[in-house]
């Protein structure tokens, strides 16, 4: 735990936190069952507003990674210890992603949360990509790291559509037949993939490769942002152009390497890592240089403290639900399902209550958050 910086980019932390409340709104709907629509991921291919929020997240920690780091790139002495706390702190992301995927299991039945624990995961991606950003800022000149960014979406494009399958033959995107699901299959077993899909797995090991990519391009854009010899309108200009033609280039590529968050292509990160760049300049030239600040508090509570909300948010639902409520039926459910049923249900239409306990979940960490920003703790990992 440790005190707020007085130097922190505002419109960073204001993306970070809108992306991060937008992730406790579409994933604390009240029932699955009654989602709208642009609260869901697409079904396969193309892209909802659901689906850019992993991109901008992965994006933003490429940004705050070329500021956290500052100048220490130029020392080459200090390079040791600075990949040595990005492993642990890799490593730290990892397990949390992991005992996300064991509880409560891990409680209750620990041989068997272990034998079938969803190896993959969001935080693990997080990590993963939070840890080879390091190393390629602090090793790599900026024109390396762009050469590198390309090089890895060209690959991850080559291996899906030109190698073949082992027992298929042929190379192709679909759900459980692609070279990344036969993969994780190999490797990681279906035990351990995301249970929901079984036989592959959208964080799965070989679309980090692209996932890393992501991370770069939010590296590059820390970099422009804090280069010294540009103002901060040429700044702001330079980065819509590139998210611009970022994402225009992940639409032309998209025609015949469709744009896909599960398979995480090339495309989706071209397109989705362009309109991160576009909005990080909106709200760097609204927020920074213009100092439209007034509305940004509701936001940037979730951004200093984007980690906690992600990690916790994930348990606090499952806990409630181990707290069982007898009905007058005698049935038994789970305190939030009791919750929903009793608050929400009764007085709204299906979709809107849903929407409207997703909502309330949304403004609960935000009282919570507002609190902790007041008072300047920030808990770090």
């Amino acid at each position: 735990m440790e005190k707020a910086s007085k130097t922190r980019l505002l419109s960073l932390d204001f993306l970070r936190g809108s992306t991060v409340a937008a992730m406790v709104l579409v994933n604390n709907p009240g029932t699955w069952a009654n989602i709208y629509a642009p609260l869901k991921h697409a079904e396969w291919n193309g892209c909802t507003p659901t689906d850019l929020i992993a991109p901008f997240f992965l994006f933003i920690v490429g940004v705050s990674i070329a500021f956290s780091i500052g100048d220490k790139e130029t020392l080459s002495a200090t390079h040791r210890q600075i990949i040595w706390r990005a492993f642990k702190r890799m490593l730290i992301l990892f397990g949390l992603g992991l005992f996300l995927s064991l509880y409560p299991k891990i409680f209750t039945a620990p041989i068997g949360a272990f034998q079938t624990v969803r190896i993959p995961g969001v935080l693990q991606r997080i990590a993963v990509v939070y840890l080879m950003a390091t190393i390629i800022l602090l090793k790599l000149s900026p024109r390396s790291i762009f050469k590198i960014t390309l090089g890895l979406l060209v690959i991850y494009w080559a291996l899906m559509t030109l190698v073949p399958v082992p027992g298929l033959g042929y190379a192709n995107l679909e759900k459980a037949t692609n070279l990344g699901a036969w993969i994780d299959r190999s490797i990681l077993t279906e035990a351990h993939l995301w249970k929901a899909a079984v036989k592959w797995d959208p964080e799965g090991i070989l679309s980090t490769i692209s996932a890393i990519s992501t991370g770069l391009l939010g590296v590059l854009a820390g970099i422009l942002l804090r280069r010294k010899n540009l103002s901060e309108a040429e700044k702001t200009a330079w980065l819509f152009a590139f998210g611009t033609f970022a994402a225009l280039a992940g639409l032309a590529w998209g025609l015949s390497f469709p744009i896909n968050k599960s398979l995480w292509t090339s495309s989706y990160v071209l397109y989705t890592g362009g309109l991160a760049m576009i909005a990080l300049a909106l709200c760097y030239w609204l927020i920074d240089v213009k100092r439209y600040q007034q509305f940004t508090k509701p936001a940037a509570v979730f951004g200093v403290n984007a980690i906690l909300v992600f990690f916790v948010s994930g348990l606090l639902p499952r806990t409630l639900n181990l707290i069982k409520v007898t009905l007058p039926n005698g049935n038994q459910v789970g305190s939030a399902t009791y919750l929903y049923k009793t608050f929400f249900m009764p007085y709204l239409s299906p979709y809107n209550a849903s929407l409207a306990w997703a909502i309330a979940w949304v403004l609960l960490w935000m009282g919570l958050l507002w609190v902790m920003y007041n008072r300047k703790v920030i808990i770090k990992v």
